[in-house]
């Protein structure tokens, strides 16, 4: 706790790593997590894919003070993982070309989402589309094609926080209002569940935007963390 608030633990985690890094990563998953490293569509996403899984393991273990290679994980809807006999403990990750996102939560469920940012104009097609009007003038009002861009990357990585909370599908998070400055208090989650939510924008290096969201009417800290 920091005060009154309750602390989600968040980690970025750089997904290229050196081949022994990779290795030592790999021999941590289990069966089901090496099969998908070895039938990626090539090598360096079955490389990101080991090193995130096998980070989240080492991170996941340690605060319930398993070895890593004896987590499991159970699946809740639409496949939503959560570790097995955890308890109050939740977690959620996300990953985006090099770069991962892994949030730690207890006591509530949390969903975590990173993003490298969109190519100017591709977010303004999917916000003229899809997006609530507040949402959609944030994105197609702003000064330059780059800013609209980041503005874009920023609310959809709200929407897919969001969602993840719920294990819900992306569809049902479209609509939701998410305009405005970070932290923010969502009363009603619409299609997705009961409110509310809180969720926060979550700094991360280099091109990306990151945002995690949890359930509950507490509000929250983020404590940072860089995986290495």
């Amino acid at each position: 706790m920091t005060g009154d608030l309750d602390v989600i633990d968040v980690w970025s985690i750089p997904t290229d790593q050196p081949p022994a890094v990779v290795r030592r990563l790999y021999g941590l998953l289990d069966a089901e997590e090496r099969e998908r490293a070895d039938r990626a569509r090539d090598p360096r996403q079955g490389e990101r894919f080991a090193v995130v899984r096998g980070v989240v393991r080492l991170l996941v273990a340690e605060r319930l003070d398993l070895a890593p290679a004896r987590l499991v994980w159970r699946r809740g809807p639409h496949g939503r993982p959560s570790p097995a006999g955890s308890g109050r403990i939740d977690v959620n990750w996300s990953a985006s070309g090099a770069l991962a996102l892994l949030a730690l939560a207890e006591g509530r469920r949390v969903g975590a989402d990173v993003e490298q940012l969109r190519p100017p104009g591709v977010g303004a097609r999917i916000a003229r589309r899809h997006f609530p009007p507040a949402d959609a003038a944030l994105v197609l009002d702003a000064p330059t094609p780059a800013d609209g861009a980041d503005r874009f990357t920023r609310l959809w990585c709200r929407r897919e926080a969001c969602v993840k909370v719920y294990g819900g599908r992306l569809a049902q998070g479209l609509g939701l209002p998410l305009a405005g400055s970070s932290p923010l208090r969502l009363a009603d989650a619409g299609p997705l569940g009961p409110g509310p939510l809180r969720l926060a924008d979550v700094p991360v290096p280099g091109p990306f935007r990151a945002a995690v969201a949890a359930d509950t009417d507490r509000p929250f800290a983020v404590r940072r963390h860089h995986w290495a």
